[in-house]
């Protein structure tokens, strides 16, 4: 559980500069007398012939009075000086810097995510039982609201998935009694068919999968697939018994025909589904999953054919009286077509060469088909919910950018008025980094559900793009969370490598110079930007020295006053909190503040101004030095525009970094980007692999190198057709 805009009590001790001043008293008089004061510790015990007292020095400071009247140190009037004389001391939240809201009100989010063994529907509703439980005990006018729940669509989706496996089994049964013209024939698919999907499960128990999106797809293009074993012993037992057969005499001697066929068909699919699972990255490991569904169900599937469905066709079976529409017009169309690719097949059997030629034409050809296809890592998906990054000025206080988020959160409160969006939620920061930044902020925008808006999730996006980019002094872009993985950063992370930093901000400008004037990219920037505001410390090392200060105090005190450090901890009723010292708000606003904090020497106990020993420097620098596989770095991130896929992007920045760029300048790719470059590559190679393992299992069923080479051309005709399709 990770929790977001939380206010953990804590007790701040705001220092005073002057008081202490005044006292000739430093931060690390304070921090010692906390750390020497606040304590609890065992006392050892007490012993006697009958019985035994365990003894402890009780915790005498838990309220914000108790640590006011802790004695610091005594003057040397004998009078004590107390930590509420140099400071404010009240019960706060341990951190200012961070705010979380929920439909414009005041909020704390707490995301709930699974384990990776745990299942997703289960974990939510089980969330939501203790969210019932809970409800009856809260105070008065708090509400315990759910804002994002990931269950919707998935039982959505499986809701869709189960209706398309239903659409698929009526039509493939449906399809067979119009071409057999026979119920009786059509209740053996009917019954083959699920029995050969049930028995996917047992493969998906063995290796510990999960019934996910998709396995269910994989179970809804299993059909099409399954059923081809059962339609050739059918088929062919179904012409025996039209030619006189006895059922049971047809069913075997049929059966024996076509077991080859069904045999190899089936190894071949295996053969091609395997491959799938040497995939890289996410997606190999989400597709695993979806390969061996399938081909669990194919494997089941062939011995179902040669054993359950010849028993149901000896059992069932009957001749008919006269044929099916669809049976006419296969007498009339087909057995034309069967002619002809009779003939055809003869000749391509007595000239391999020219299937050969003709496979490797017909490879060619959908290579350039695929190279004329936009490629992405997925199809964008409306999933209901919306991101929207803002990102201030380097430097930006916390103040500034909640107002900034504010602004961001104006432009979205319409789609709550209209109905479209059921919650929106604000973060800031957005992704604080080491050194704190709070520049950043997220906007999560809950949509209505499908059916109850008009506007795809698309739409509302393009649009909401358009808006928050009219704010001035601040960027902000609009995502669409992934589907597959889980990546909420922009689309495109192309990463540059190069030597040094000063060498990459010169590559840096050339690259977004141009991807800024190319219409397929929006929301581009770079992670590196030298213009962050920071102030250089410079210690005077002789000067400290000589008056017995070490650098580890003027760290120390700087650390504690401008930022802030928990020194002890306290107890309220039974829970521990931090104590936590820091300087007040109005002496750390400026550098003369800074210079104006004392330390004290170890030679006389004298209190020096930070001013005589440090001299500070205002510059603009970079908030972090990257590395990318340990090579210095810097990422260009960006968004694909509407009508652009994130290959066209990826291609451009390449081809960017190859004209515009020296060859010493390294390519990487992170997040989204990554994944699409990792599984692109190997569907390559894994294509291939199939293609060949195919061939080579045609090949040791025919024994021979010719046949498998002809039915390997009906594999580029039928990716032609695909390629078309996607063109269209």
């Amino acid at each position: 559980a990770r929790i977001f805009g939380e206010k953990r009590f804590s007790m701040r001790i705001w220092l005073k500069r002057k008081e202490l001043a005044a006292r000739e008293l430093t931060v690390n008089d304070v921090e010692n007398a906390l750390i020497e004061e606040n304590v609890e510790l065992p006392a050892g015990r007490l012993e006697s012939a009958q019985q035994e007292f365990t003894l402890r020095v009780k915790r005498g400071y838990r309220t914000p009075k108790e640590f006011r009247n802790l004695v610091i140190i005594r003057g040397e009037d004998g009078y004590p000086i107390r930590l509420g004389d140099v400071a404010s001391v009240e019960v706060a939240p341990d951190s200012l810097r961070n705010s979380f809201t929920a439909d414009g009100n005041n909020a704390v989010g707490i995301g709930i995510s699974r384990q990776s063994t745990a299942n997703t529907l289960a974990m939510i509703n089980g969330v939501k039982a203790e969210m019932e439980k809970i409800r009856s005990s809260l105070p008065a006018g708090m509400q315990l609201v759910v804002l994002k729940d990931s269950s919707i669509f998935i039982e959505a989706s499986i809701k869709e998935v189960a209706i398309a496996l239903l659409i698929a089994a009526v039509l493939v049964l449906v399809i067979i009694f119009l071409f057999l013209g026979n119920v009786r024939a059509a209740i053996i698919p009917a019954i083959t068919v699920p029995v050969s999907l049930i028995s996917a499960f047992i493969v998906l128990y063995i290796m510990g999968f999960s019934v996910n999106l998709l396995t269910l797809l994989a179970l809804v293009l299993a059909i099409g697939l399954v059923v081809d074993d059962s339609i050739v012993v059918l088929e062919n037992v179904y012409r025996r018994v039209e030619n006189g057969e006895p059922a049971l005499l047809a069913a075997y001697r049929g059966t024996r025909e076509v077991s080859f066929a069904v045999i190899a068909t089936t190894l071949v699919l295996l053969a091609v589904f395997v491959p799938i699972t040497l995939l890289e990255g996410d997606t190999g490991k989400l597709f695993t999953e979806f390969a061996f569904a399938i081909g669990g169900a194919v494997a089941f599937s062939s011995l179902i054919a040669l054993t359950l469905s010849p028993m149901l066709c000896s059992r069932i079976l009957r001749p008919r009286n006269e044929d099916g529409i669809l049976a006419k017009m296969d007498n009339l169309i087909f057995k034309r077509l069967e002619a002809a690719y009779d003939a055809l097949l003869h000749r391509l059997m007595k000239h391999p060469f020219l299937a050969l030629g003709t496979l490797v034409l017909l490879c060619g050809v959908t290579w350039i088909l695929f190279g004329l296809i936009p490629a992405e890592f997925e199809p964008i998906e409306d999933r209901a919910v919306l991101m929207v990054r803002m990102i201030a000025p380097e430097g930006t206080g916390f103040d500034a950018t909640s107002s900034y988020m504010k602004s961001i959160q104006d432009k979205l409160n319409p789609l709550l008025e209209k109905g479209e969006a059921r919650h929106i939620l604000s973060i800031v920061p957005g992704n604080r980094n080491k050194l704190g930044a709070v520049n950043n902020g997220i906007g999560i925008v809950e949509l209505d559900f499908w059916d109850s808006r008009e506007r795809p999730a698309g739409l509302i996006a393009h649009e909401l793009f358009r808006k928050v980019g009219t704010i001035p002094g601040v960027r902000g872009f609009v995502i669409q969370p992934s589907g597959l993985a889980h990546f909420f950063g922009q689309p495109v992370q192309f990463v540059i490598g190069g030597s040094t930093y000063d060498q990459l901000v010169g590559w840096r400008d050339i690259v977004l110079n141009k991807a800024r004037n190319y219409p397929g990219l929006i929301g581009v920037d770079a992670d590196y930007k030298e213009t962050t505001p920071q102030m250089r410390i410079s210690i005077d090392h002789d000067r400290a020295a000589q008056l017995g200060i070490s650098s580890k105090t003027i760290g120390r005190t700087l650390e504690t006053f401008l930022g802030s450090r928990q020194v002890t901890t306290y107890i309220d009723n039974g829970e521990e909190y931090d104590v936590i010292l820091q300087g007040l708000e109005e002496e750390r606003r400026t550098p003369t503040d800074l210079q104006n904090i004392y330390v004290k020497s170890t030679l006389g106990g004298d209190l020096i101004p930070l001013s005589n020993l440090v001299r500070l420097e205002e510059r603009a620098d970079a908030s972090s030095l990257n590395r990318y596989n340990r090579i210095r770095s810097i990422t260009i991130s960006g968004t694909p525009a509407k009508g652009f896929a994130l290959g066209d992007c990826l291609s451009f920045l390449e081809d960017t970094v190859r004209q515009e760029l020296p060859p010493t300048a390294t390519i990487n790719y992170r997040g989204m980007s990554q994944d699409f470059k990792e599984s692109g590559s190997s569907v390559i190679y894994v294509f291939l692999l199939a293609i060949v393992i195919a061939y080579l299992v045609l090949a040791a069923q025919f024994e021979s190198f010719v046949s498998p080479l002809v039915i390997m051309l009906t594999v580029p005709m039928g990716l032609l057709g695909a390629m078309a399709g996607l063109l269209l």
